[in-house]
């Protein structure tokens, strides 16, 4: 597919006319999806798709579009060259671009991913057999992921991975569920079968009669899953230099408060090294290896994309249009996650968030629903699960000076997002036991 990719590149270069220039962009996936419901496969299939996409360049207009390639050379070449006409076609219409801005200079680099991935039978095989006589629902995703950039000034790069991602739940009753997931990129039975016996304990306190408790401020640990679903909130403009500059960054308080920080245990990085995506961008500028985003607490850095680069007239370094973090890592802390309900004593564990949302963008307040496995803790055991309620609290006191501790051990988290094609984003966090979260209702 690599040959394939640089061959296209080559043949888009001979087609250029007088000044153009041409940026493309491959994306392809060879993936391996199985459904489940009510411990059965309902939906197991394979997709191999490839798209490229190519950005027309002539002084300060550009115009993009996209094609499905179907890996025959003439095909190809003639859809190609049909997407290049049009393309010109549009170009003299197109306003300039003031915030244009693409590499000149070449870089070109080349990832290749090892495949240690199980077959898909025996895959499946695994997973029957650990949740046989259960209502287990979920979806099974792993392949290989493909990522090319081109330009006419002769830049190539090449990014490939191998990952799965298994998400379940087991399912009580109604929504009384237990979820959990288990990704990466080298299957490891024993870790999964791990996993797997954690949720069926859950799933069997869940069956307990549930309780309601007060709305208040309450002792918490929030599982690395839940803790993710915070993030996922914060990254929405919370990190990107033009939500900052135009005062939209629900870390508005940090960059202008210099006493305002979180907790000093707290680093956040992209970090794009550990990561799934490509260490480049579509525009061809090479990702740093990480972005220190928070550091011991205190803000230290915003990711740029090329266009806001050009704007402020800053540096970029490489972060997408939308300037989301993709390979999100919460460094880990020295709390032993074995200790998190001995620690926690008497409270809520939280294995779950949803439906969240701010509540307050400026004072970075987020509100949002338990779901799921949520349980009453007392003396440090799970005695009920808890019906869902509400809260509505600060990241400054989540992570800030409500923040106990952080664990050493981490999760890794993949998107599961696989609209169009299966996502590249990853996150790496910890656990987190906190002083006291607000249940509102």
């Amino acid at each position: 597919m690599q040959d394939y990719f640089y061959t296209l590149a080559d043949f888009i270069g001979k087609q250029l006319q007088n000044d153009e220039i041409y940026l493309c962009e491959l994306t392809a996936e060879q993936s391996d999806f199985i459904r489940f419901n009510r411990g059965k496969v309902r939906q197991p299939s394979s997709v191999e798709q490839r798209y490229l996409e190519i950005d027309l360049i002539e002084g300060n207009r550009h115009t993009s579009g996209q094609l499905a390639l179907s890996g025959d050379t003439s095909t190809d070449y003639e859809r190609v060259t049909t997407l290049l006409s049009e393309l010109r076609e549009k170009l003299p219409h197109i306003p300039e671009d003031p915030y244009l801005l693409y590499a000149t200079d070449v870089h070109s680099t080349e990832t290749i991913g090892t495949n240690q991935l199980p077959e898909a039978k025996d895959a499946l095989t695994e997973i029957l057999t650990a949740t046989q006589d259960h209502d287990f629902v979920g979806l099974y995703a792993a392949g290989g992921n493909f990522t090319g950039f081109a330009n006419s000034l002769g830049q190539r790069n090449w990014h490939s991975s191998y990952t799965f991602n298994l998400d379940w739940s087991f399912y009580h009753d109604k929504d009384k569920a237990v979820k959990s997931a288990y990704a990466g990129f080298n299957w490891e039975s024993p870790t999964f079968i791990d996993k797997i016996a954690d949720s069926l304990a859950r799933l069997e306190i869940l069956k307990r009669k549930p309780r309601t408790i007060e709305p208040g401020q309450y002792r918490v640990y929030l599982a690395p899953a839940a803790l993710y679903e915070i993030l996922q909130l914060l990254s929405w403009g919370g990190f990107g230099v033009k939500s900052q500059r135009t005062k939209e960054s629900a870390l508005l308080r940090m960059l202008e408060e210099p006493a305002q920080h979180l907790h000093p245990s707290v680093t956040l990085t992209e970090n794009t090294a550990d990561g799934i995506a490509p260490a480049f961008s579509s525009k061809g500028f090479i990702k740093p290896a990480q972005v220190p985003l928070i550091k011991q607490g205190v803000y230290h850095s915003a990711l740029v994309s090329p266009r806001s680069a050009k704007e402020y007239g800053l540096d970029t370094n490489g972060a997408n249009d939308e300037e989301t973090p993709v390979s999100l890592d919460l460094a880990a802390g020295d709390f032993p996650q074995a200790e998190s309900l001995k620690t926690l004593d008497t409270g809520v564990y939280v294995n779950n968030l949803w439906y969240l949302n701010y509540s307050d963008r400026a004072a970075c307040r987020m509100t949002g629903m338990t779901r799921f496995a949520t349980f009453w803790v007392e003396n440090g055991e799970i005695v009920a699960p808890l019906n869902v309620m509400r809260f509505d609290e600060t990241l400054y006191h989540i992570l800030g000076n409500k923040l106990i501790a952080l664990t050493a051990e981490r999760e890794f988290i993949m998107e599961t997002d696989t609209y169009e094609k299966r996502s590249t984003e990853s996150t790496r966090l910890p656990g987190a036991l906190v002083e006291e979260l607000t249940l509102t209702l």
